[in-house]
């Protein structure tokens, strides 16, 4: 699909054939940019950049809900997602940002690269007991999306249910999907007992790196099971220099390149850069 990104006739019929093909209410702008509807509310994405530490550009983007009621009132993610609450209504909210969210980056990024990273709701996943993310992936597959491209996040709240946290992983991994989980706690070993279900990405906000004891063992223990480690919400000059001393691979945060309406493939600012 990317492929086709530089013919907007094109695109336009391909959103055509997708909107016919799903049950999501859709709605594509002279921009590009699509909407999706849940009752009243208009569903829209915006994505902040993630760095490669090392080598100082994008090696994705996460996605994030924007919203308005009857067209005017902006709301809060959490607002929109109060209003499901049933279970039914919360899978078709979450998978429907999901597959707003796939289709502007796809549509509007012409790499073939870069990763999309997406929140799954915790509620989700305690509603679904089983294959988690099959119909991510068949959404994925509409639009000629390999899921080895799209990072799931695993919410930091599932952490304290080990059972269900493991199950998730294996789940999604096993529909090819590459794992982010938020790290918790104190310890640096934390999450070494998942063994081969130990998560791609490990989150951790720059506050909390800041405040732990350990930081090298637990860039260390997350480097030794294959993962990356990823340093989020970077705001002062301080906690950036924080982050590249932990020898994080990936850097996030409004410091960095904020949360917009728009995908693109830039470099770290100056004040960021690696020092060769």
């Amino acid at each position: 699909m990317n492929t086709k990104a530089n013919n907007s006739h094109t695109v336009l019929d391909e959103f055509e054939l997708i909107n016919s093909a799903t049950d999501y209410t859709l709605k594509r702008a002279s921009n590009g940019w699509i909407s999706g509807y849940f009752y009243q509310c208009e569903l829209t994405s915006v994505f902040q950049p993630i760095f490669n530490a090392d080598h100082g550009k994008t090696i994705g983007h996460a996605a994030y809900v924007r919203s308005k009621l009857n067209e005017e009132i902006a709301l809060w993610p959490w607002q929109v997602f109060a209003m499901a609450s049933k279970d039914d209504q919360l899978i078709e909210l979450d998978r429907l940002s999901r597959a707003v969210h796939s289709l502007n980056y796809y549509f509007n990024h012409l790499s073939q690269s870069d990763n999309l990273f997406v929140e799954v709701h915790p509620r989700l996943l305690e509603s679904v007991k089983d294959d988690h993310g099959r119909a991510f992936e068949n959404f994925l597959d509409l639009i000629g999306v390999k899921t080895s491209r799209v990072v799931i996040e695993i919410p930091a709240i599932i952490n304290r249910n080990w059972k269900l946290l493991q199950h998730v992983i294996s789940n999604y991994r096993s529909r090819g999907y590459r794992i982010a989980a938020n790290y918790s706690g104190s310890r640096s070993d934390w999450m070494a007992e998942l063994g081969s279900l130990y998560p791609d990405v490990v989150r951790i906000s720059a506050s909390d790196l800041l405040r732990h004891e350990t930081v090298t063992t637990l860039t260390d223990t997350v480097h030794s099971f294959g993962a990356s480690l990823l340093v989020r919400d970077i705001e002062t000059p301080e906690q950036l220099i924080g982050a590249k001393r932990s020898t994080a691979d990936y850097l996030q945060g409004n410091l960095l390149g904020n949360a917009a309406p728009a995908i693109e493939t830039a470099e770290l600012p100056v004040i960021a850069k690696p020092v060769n």
